[in-house]
């Protein structure tokens, strides 16, 4: 997975450096649907196919998507059907929207929970970390019952996990050491 990422990003900041901010969600919400469509494995297989060519390709995700997209995006998208990296596309979408929600001051941060979250009880776990990290979070709730109780966030690279599983975890460390 870490080499898509590592193809995507230099077309995910190619675009994010040639978007105007004025249509930068725009650009960001047309991205986000032909990700999703680029992640179907039928698109895949008829995008392999030596007998459909790249403009074939293009018409049936846009078709796909329900969607015209801009010119930016649709150079994009062409330049990308292009050098054969249609996988990489959910990838550059996910790194695309990293890159504008950090120049609007805010981060995606996963909480991961053992039972269901509601509004109340994000606003609490939230309220702290946006004071640490001093900027917005936008949560994304997932549920994980192997954590028993507790959370695990992440946000960025950082990984706060006050979960059971993780004392758990913490204290057989310590009774084998």
């Amino acid at each position: 997975m870490a080499e898509l990422a590592t193809i995507a990003r230099p077309y995910a900041e190619a675009l994010f450096k040639a978007v105007p901010a004025a249509e930068l969600n725009a650009v960001q919400a047309q991205l986000a649907v032909l990700a999703a469509v680029a992640s179907d494995p039928q698109l895949h297989l008829l995008a392999d196919n030596p007998k459909v060519n790249d403009g074939q390709v293009f018409d049936v995700m846009v078709a796909a998507a329900k969607v015209q997209p801009a010119p930016i995006v649709a150079n994009l998208l062409r330049t990308v059907l292009e050098n054969g990296r249609l996988a990489a596309l959910p990838a550059m979408s996910e790194q695309f929207q990293t890159l504008a929600q950090a120049q609007q001051g805010v981060s995606e941060a996963r909480v991961y929970s053992a039972f269901p979250v509601d509004a109340a009880q994000l606003a609490d776990i939230l309220g702290p970390l946006e004071k640490r990290f001093g900027r917005k979070l936008e949560a994304k709730v997932e549920l994980d019952p192997e954590l028993i109780g507790g959370v695990r966030v992440v946000v960025g690279d950082e990984v706060l996990d006050t979960s059971v599983k993780a004392r758990l975890d913490s204290m057989k460390a310590s009774l084998l050491a």
